[in-house]
């Protein structure tokens, strides 16, 4: 048994399936974390969540098949507690804002949202680091969707960053730089880097007036 498994007990196959499949959810995402996928097995999965290698498999189908429904999962729950954040009703609320953001929202407030949102949840923010980094290589299953995540992310900012830049791909990029860069400082030293603190102090420089020379 993994290191931090949770000993198995017969009595979790009795679990309502959504019970389960949070516990998979929960699992996958804490090794993946620690290991990457590639250093992932389902083995490791099923013992720390409780239940049995085929009872893992009847739910996510695949090794692949659980990182696919574990990015599923976040990014329903990062978008549902980011909405709960920003306090906008969800249905105004589309997935990748690229045609602009909810009523009453400007990029500054949905950066640093991001950024708060984020800090609560450092073992996710990592998991998103280490999948990044690790599915640059063509043939990870993650590949794909990361290239669409950054280009969503971008897509979006860009949009609202119409409203305060002249050169709005421009500041969507250094966005996206700063927030990376300063994540990766903090998942490094959580307990002396101000997440937060550095975000706003950053975005004191990139939401300065930008016009063309």
């Amino acid at each position: 048994m993994s290191e931090g498994a949770i000993p198995y007990r017969r009595d979790r196959l009795r679990l309502p399936a959504a019970e389960r499949r949070r516990l998979i959810m929960e699992a996958a995402a804490g090794l993946i974390a620690e290991r990457g996928f590639w250093g992932l097995s389902l083995q490791d999965v099923a013992d720390r969540s409780g239940l049995t290698v085929p009872g893992v498999l009847r739910h996510v189908g695949s090794k692949t098949g659980l990182l696919t429904a574990l990015l599923t999962h976040r990014d329903l729950e990062d978008a549902r507690s980011l909405r709960t954040r920003l306090d906008v009703d969800q249905d105004r609320v589309p997935d990748d804002w690229a045609d602009g953001g909810p009523e009453g929202v400007d990029l500054r407030q949905l950066c640093s949202a991001t950024v708060r949102r984020n800090v609560e949840q450092p073992e996710i923010v990592r998991l998103f680091t280490v999948l990044q980094a690790e599915s640059l290589g063509p043939s990870h299953p993650a590949h794909d969707y990361f290239a669409q995540r950054q280009a969503n992310a971008l897509a979006a900012f860009t949009s609202l960053a119409a409203d305060v830049s002249d050169r709005p791909q421009i500041l969507a990029l250094q966005i996206v730089a700063m927030m990376d860069g300063l994540q990766l400082q903090w998942l490094r030293a959580p307990d002396s880097f101000d997440l937060v603190a550095e975000w706003e102090s950053a975005a004191e420089v990139l939401f300065s007036p930008h016009t063309s020379p």
